[in-house]
């Protein structure tokens, strides 16, 4: 499919919250609107000439993108005080960068068999943190950088999918995508990955979507792109990001409402993400949730979409955060609801109470991570924690207003194992359109014309019939199952924080016993992985909870045992932790048992909670051999050193296997 020809994703505009929606509002901002589209696609534009290192025109397959990696003065609205505060923060600038939207990054689109080449330019000042010999684990090098594509399927060697590189200030690279011809289509994202600075550079906003489009029709032998299926569906791009800006006084301490209340930044500040000691002052557990700052979708703080009652929409949704998770909800808003001026993080949570506070309205998942579910999942919510995506058809059965919330969740399925307060993410406006009597059916009967008019007469029956059964999407699932029979190895890995030292230690280890985790070291090769070979990993964490993230192979989920041995995996499973917890029911389990994906939450040992759960996936390796990570994706822990090396190597006498299989 042709860029020309993509589906168009611009036909729905995402309009930004106009300040003057909460009322009165300080003068200098009464006729600043924050109107906004889904970002904007990398490579529609045309970069100066004197950024392209390319010396001929690219191929009608190719694309040849240009991101500068700079510090970028701009400005995000903050809700509590209902003015916009200035910020100075690394960026990426280049083809098609949104300058009214410089904190998140422009989309990437490609289709199975494009190459993409990006030049990656560090224009950041030097940074004698990155010079060789630094400590490897924590935060440093900050003004060093590197890219990664998230969920792709493409070499991780080289110029491929590097993230063992370091871009430097003053280097230039060109990374190179080759995408193969039978990659899944889906809803990617791509974000910098040095180790050491990850986490500062991703809270910055250098994060955007990724998205694979695909026209492959199924047939009665073959899988096809749910593309095919959705072509009619408007979609909408949403990326979730959690920008920790803050301003520091003069004592060099972050500036706050009492000694550990919300960041405040006063006129004439600009607030940044800076200091020797950034990742102990921002990244520490629950202080996302104690800045008072609002997670921005597509780089804007509580924006307004625009939608029309029984419109059914495509949303991609992406975590692209640092760490704390993200519980979706859309709630209708009560008519006569009313917005104040000035709306601090424990005003939202007053109004959330007051105005927004139903069980809100059901939407169909159809995708996790990017690769398309064997059946929709009908919920009211969506648990997000970092690194993951789900794709939903989502349509509004009534006018009105509504609100975008993350809502509480229980200890045990949030990063920081502390019940979150909700928040307010953003608001719909529907205006009126068609009735919908019945949400399900609704869906079902348009997925059913869809496919009517869509899919070819030998396999339309065979879809259909899915459709009517619990909307099943199994000629659209990319990926065979696979079945224990293939399973030609093992693998244990087990997250660990060690705090029985001064020194905390980020940990990862390839058994169940936490006594033998050790932290990530770059020249240690963690783990061998046959290439042709087929691994069933059983995963634990010892030590509170991490998003366990995977390179290059997505993994299928077998199961999610509870500390009783129960699998919550299985679609409608109740997990209460067991009846060790709290007492509250996390949702976020249920129905991932065969779903494939390729970051998954690992519950772990917490305060008050003795229960250990135990997850199983497997994973086939496929054609690209090379060394990659694996690492947990709450990214200041990564930085912090719960990482490994891992490689694909050819099997049979390979010098690569025989080097990695020497003792740790």
């Amino acid at each position: 499919m042709a860029f020309s020809t993509r589906i168009p994703i611009g036909r729905l505009l995402l309009a930004g919250l106009a300040l003057a929606a909460f009322g009165a509002v300080p003068a200098a901002a009464q006729t600043v609107e924050r109107v906004i589209t889904n970002p904007r696609v990398l490579g529609e534009g045309t970069a100066p000439a004197s950024m392209m290192l390319r010396a001929l025109p690219p191929l009608p397959h190719e694309k040849v993108l240009d991101l500068n990696i700079v510090y970028t003065d701009g400005q995000l609205y903050n809700p509590a005080t209902g003015t916009y505060d200035k910020v100075r923060l690394r960026s990426y600038n280049g083809t098609d960068v949104d300058p009214t939207a410089p904190y998140v990054s422009p989309t990437i689109e490609a289709v199975p068999g494009d190459t993409i080449r990006v030049n990656l330019n560090n224009q950041l000042p030097a940074d004698p943190s990155c010079a060789p010999g630094h400590e490897h684990n924590g935060g440093h090098c900050f003004n060093g950088t590197n890219l990664h594509t998230h969920g792709l399927w493409v070499n991780p060697s080289g110029n491929g999918d590097n993230v063992l590189l370091s871009i430097n200030p003053g280097v230039k690279f060109q990374y190179e995508y080759n995408i193969p011809g039978d990659h899944p289509a889906g809803t990617f994202w791509y974000h910098t990955h040095r180790h050491g600075s990850t986490a500062l550079q991703v809270s910055s906003g250098m994060a955007g979507a990724l998205i694979i489009r695909g026209d492959r029709q199924p047939t009665p032998t073959t899988t096809g792109d749910l593309d095919t299926l959705l072509a009619g569906f408007p979609e909408r791009v949403m990326v979730f990001q959690q920008i920790q800006y803050f301003c520091r006084g003069a004592d060099g301490n972050i500036k706050r409402v009492g000694k550990d209340g919300p960041y405040i930044c006063d006129p004439g500040d600009v607030g940044g993400i800076e200091g020797d000691n950034v990742y102990e002052e921002a990244f520490s557990p629950g202080e996302w949730p104690a800045s008072g700052r609002y997670t921005s979708i597509n780089g804007v703080v509580l924006p307004t979409f625009k939608a029309v009652q029984g419109q059914i929409e495509r949303w991609r949704m992406i975590h692209a955060g640092v760490r704390d998770t993200i519980s979706l909800r859309i709630v209708k808003m009560k008519p006569l609801a009313q917005l104040t001026a000035t709306l601090s993080q424990a005003q939202a949570q007053a109004f959330i109470q007051d105005s927004c506070n139903g069980s809100g309205i059901s939407y169909f998942k159809v995708a996790a991570d990017g690769l398309t579910l064997a059946q929709a999942q009908g919920s009211n919510l969506s648990v997000f924690q970092p690194g993951y995506r789900w794709d939903a058809l989502t349509v509004f059965p009534e006018a009105g207003r509504y609100c975008l919330i993350d809502a509480s969740s229980p200890a045990s399925g949030s990063v920081n194992g502390d019940n979150p307060n909700p928040s307010l993410l953003g608001f719909v406006d529907v205006e009126p359109g068609a009735d919908v009597p019945n949400l399900t059916t609704y869906v079902v009967d348009a997925l059913v014309a869809a496919a009517n008019a869509e899919m070819p007469a030998d396999v339309a029956p065979a879809v259909l019939a899915d459709l009517k059964d619990g909307l099943k999407l199994s000629k659209f699932v990319p990926h065979p199952d696979i079945a224990e029979s293939e399973v030609t190895g093992q693998q244990e890995l087990t997250f660990f924080i060690d705090t029985s030292t001064d020194d905390t230690k980020f940990e990862v280890s390839n058994t169940l016993d936490e006594a033998q985790a050790e932290p990530y070291d770059p020249t240690r090769l963690d783990r061998a992985l046959k290439l042709g070979g087929v691994d069933e990993w059983t995963m634990q964490s010892h030590f509170v909870s991490h998003p366990f993230h995977i390179h290059v192979n997505p993994f299928q989920v077998v199961s999610i045992l509870d500390p009783n041995g129960k699998d919550v995996s299985v679609l409608g499973a109740i997990d209460d932790d067991g009846g060790t917890s709290d007492g509250k029911i996390d949702p976020q389990y249920s129905g991932l048992k065969g779903v494939w994906k390729d970051t998954l939450w690992i519950k772990g040992l917490r305060p008050k909670f003795p229960g250990l759960y135990t997850i199983k996936v497997r994973t086939r390796y496929q054609r690209y051999i090379g060394e990659f990570v694996i690492h947990c994706h709450i990214l200041d822990h990564e930085d912090g050193g719960m990482m490994q090396n891992v490689a694909v190597v050819l099997p049979d006498g390979d010098v690569s296997e025989e080097a990695a299989a020497t003792p740790r």
